[in-house]
């Protein structure tokens, strides 16, 4: 559902992402991990069309990001770290003029708004005003205008920050749900970027880490926390290591 295909990003002789490549199925969900100014969020804002890479291409849903952006994009939901949320409308209200601009067919969007209500725990507050709303629901209400138009790919940025333990628990559900939907719903290919290392242990059964740049590590969870290792451990030994122009992409642990 998402391939990274050779993705590199220069700004002068910054080098932001250097070749990285890397791919996520339908039903998966993937921890993206790196330090500050690793290159994640530019990483994800090439797989979702937001900027161009310097080379490489990516790959959503079988349609490439650069030839075929529009069909592209239409597959892809985005949750970025800062919700794009409009404080003074309601919430069904704000869903549906999402769901509009993501083209969604008009006599579909109030069916594609009560779906996302309903997966996102929102009908309860379906008319309240989002300026009112808890950072939890305004969390909620940032994941369902990502999935308002049933994209098969979901990129979430830190999707927990700033939360209590309450509503990290529930946002950590909705997450699991998006990747084991009921019968009827659409199966997500999911990457979520964060710090939080405890929130991959408890969702990611694969983790992706970027250092400097480059992919320093893939692999599945239980292969790296096997044998009594913790994540926290693995993440500062990865992060700890030279990145040179010689150094494999692949994972140690692989």
């Amino acid at each position: 559902m998402i391939e990274a295909r050779g993705i590199s990003k220069r700004y002068g002789d910054l080098v932001a992402v250097h070749d990285v490549s890397f791919s996520v199925a339908q039903g998966e969900v993937v921890g993206f991990l790196g330090p500050n100014g690793a290159g994640k969020t530019t990483t994800m804002r090439i797989l979702t069309g937001f900027l161009p890479p310097t080379d490489g291409t990516a790959v959503i849903a079988g349609h490439d990001m650069f030839d075929d952006p529009l069909a592209a994009r239409r597959c892809v939901g985005y949750l970025p770290e800062s919700p794009p949320l409009y404080p003074e409308m309601d919430v069904a209200g704000f869903l549906a003029f999402v769901a509009r601009l993501k083209d969604v067919p008009r006599k579909r969007v109030r069916e594609a708004v009560e779906r996302a209500l309903e997966r996102c725990g929102l009908t309860d507050v379906r008319r309240r005003v989002i300026g009112q709303l808890s950072k939890g629901y305004r969390q909620r209400v940032g994941i369902a205008q990502a999935i308002v138009h049933s994209p098969p790919v979901l990129i979430l940025d830190e999707p927990t920050v700033g939360l209590d333990p309450t509503q990290i628990r529930e946002i950590r559900s909705l997450v699991a749900d998006l990747v084991a939907p009921k019968a009827g719903e659409v199966q997500h290919a999911v990457i979520l970027s964060t710090h939080i290392l405890p929130e991959v242990e408890a969702i990611c059964p694969r983790v992706l880490l970027i250092h400097r740049g480059r992919k320093v590590l893939d692999a599945r969870l239980s292969d790296l926390t096997g044998g009594g290792r913790s994540l926290e451990q693995v993440f500062a030994q990865e992060t700890s290591r030279d990145v040179s122009d010689d150094a494999p992409a692949a994972a140690a642990f692989a």
